[in-house]
């Protein structure tokens, strides 16, 4: 199969029809051989029976309906478990993104990318979401160091082998190129892709993705580094700070021995502030490494992390 596109989705029962449509005559007149995999996240409307009744009038619609709703990266993760295509393009429900874009996506990755993700330049988004947007992009490229100006666009076209080698989970999906280099996928573009305005219901966007992103940019750069092995980071910083701890503590008692030794006034050592600090240093250092012991632990005793209930599937 040439391509398989994987469209998460939440409450948008309006645009699926229109969207499945639009996705087909594109395919068609390419002639690609296709499926469309729509990953309904728990919606509370009747976007489960339209994707039923897409999927009872093409051979091309494939569904998955969750119980209830685990969120985006639930939606992706189940969606490339399921794909089948050698290109597998991910977009949004809501319209926003064109099916226009597909043809030039899966060339890129025939042309030998790994992953192309869109760039949507010229937005139709309120400033309280393209402003914050543009922030955590800028903060991303920095911090992971790949160059891509929009890491949250829904449009993105991955080479099959990319699909199964990622684990995507919690809210990750905006790094999904960080997860794609850290497991050897390094040939990452971008394309500048048509943005178009939400013509059925509502964003699903809040203040609180804004919040989240930033803590997940922090999860996903420590996972990057220290994932496998979590005592590298928590040991060292913490063997470091009992070393300088236990380096304080010697210090005052060398300083107390000297004044007895010459007979010099000097106060008792538990009396003395650097003393407790030196103390709590010794204290932090050794709760760090034994947060680097459990995280250990618990690294290679996490199995469950990507279990969801799928209640029916078409």
């Amino acid at each position: 199969m040439d391509i398989s596109v994987v469209i998460p989705l939440y409450n948008e029962e309006e645009s699926l029809p229109e969207l499945a449509a639009w996705i087909e005559r594109v395919m068609h007149k390419q002639g690609y051989s296709y499926e469309i995999v729509m990953v309904d996240d728990g919606s509370s409307d009747s976007s489960w029976k339209v994707i039923e009744n897409l999927a009872q009038s093409s051979d091309h619609v494939r569904g998955i309906c969750f119980r209830r709703n685990y969120g985006k990266s639930a939606a992706l993760y189940c969606g490339f478990e399921a794909a089948q295509g050698d290109t597998v393009i991910t977009m949004d429900a809501d319209l926003q993104d064109s099916p226009d874009e597909i043809p030039a996506l899966h060339k890129m990755i025939a042309e030998g990318y790994d992953m192309v993700s869109g760039w949507k330049r010229k937005r139709y988004d309120p400033i309280s979401k393209t402003l914050p947007s543009k922030l955590f992009n800028a903060t991303a490229r920095v911090a992971t160091g790949i160059k891509l100006h929009d890491f949250n666009c829904g449009l993105k076209a991955y080479r099959r082998k990319v699909v199964k080698s990622i684990e995507v989970y919690g809210e990750m999906h905006r790094y999904i190129p960080v997860l794609a280099r850290q497991a050897g996928f390094h040939k990452i573009g971008e394309k500048e892709v048509e943005h178009r305005a939400r013509k059925y219901g509502k964003t699903k966007f809040g203040f609180s993705r804004f919040i989240n992103g930033y803590l997940d940019l922090l999860t996903v750069i420590f996972i990057s580094k220290f994932g496998k092995s979590p005592m590298h980071f928590f040991g060292t910083v913490g063997s470091l700070m009992f070393i300088i701890g236990l380096m304080l503590v010697a210090g005052l008692g060398a300083y107390k021995l000297y004044c007895l030794s010459n007979k010099i006034p000097a106060v008792l050592v538990t009396d003395n502030p650097y003393f407790y600090i030196a103390l709590t240093v010794m204290l932090i250092g050794s709760q760090l490494f034994l947060t680097g012991f459990l995280g250990e632990l618990v690294t290679r005793n996490s199995g469950e992390r990507n279990t969801y209930l799928i209640d029916r599937t078409v």
